[in-house]
């Protein structure tokens, strides 16, 4: 829920700063079991593998610490970027200035935000989108190579924790497309199960 009287660009920019750093934080205590040779693809499902788009625009198959390293690399320079993520606070805003629902985040304008100092630039939601998109394929990878490491470490019910308020938070502000939770016939997610369980149990709305 949007607290009163903030921005949405910036409780979103927020909370994308904060599921990058937890989640880095949980990649960093299983990279050591995520290797060249046991993750030789970024692989999320029994018929899944991401690919990485390179410099000449064409799809390439890496091993899952490289894909990992290139997604938390490109994030951290995105959130280092005043350009992309200006850390310089705005004003706070009154109810009448405030979009009336997250799904309007799309479709703020700068005359709406009243800001002071750096304003979000107009491509920042389609930003935060794709951040979102590459997130998750991290999250759907430890989950299918390496969930059992986590429970080694008994460390699952955080992780599901921060999964959980991540796929939440995506479908409240519309951050998070559901075909990149399910993926298609031939080539599903394996988080999906996990989604709709999830939903069956009341832990995710809809």
């Amino acid at each position: 829920m949007l607290p009163k009287y903030v921005d949405i660009m910036e409780w979103v920019a927020v909370n994308i700063f904060d599921f990058y750093t937890n989640l880095n934080e949980f990649y960093g205590v299983i990279s050591e079991c995520c290797t060249q040779q046991s993750c030789a693809t970024m692989s999320a499902g029994q018929t899944l593998s991401y690919t990485w788009i390179n410099q000449d625009r064409k799809s390439v198959h890496l091993p899952a610490p490289t894909y990992i390293d290139y997604v938390m690399t490109w994030v951290q320079n995105l959130l280092d970027d005043e350009n992309t993520f200006p850390t310089k606070s705005g004003e706070l805003l009154s109810p009448r200035t405030l979009p009336r629902s997250p799904a309007s985040m799309l479709t703020v304008t700068r005359n709406a935000r009243a800001r002071s100092g750096n304003d979000f630039p107009p491509s920042f939601p389609s930003t935060v989108k794709h951040v979102y998109r590459q997130l998750l394929r991290v999250f759907a990878h430890i989950y299918h190579a390496h969930f059992h490491h986590l429970l080694h470490l008994r460390s699952e019910p955080h992780f599901n924790s921060l999964f959980a308020h991540f796929l939440s938070f995506g479908r409240e502000y519309e951050l998070l497309e559901m075909k990149d939770v399910r993926g298609s016939a031939s080539a599903p997610v394996g988080i999906s199960q996990l989604f709709d369980k999830w939903r069956e149990m009341g832990i995710l709305e809809g």
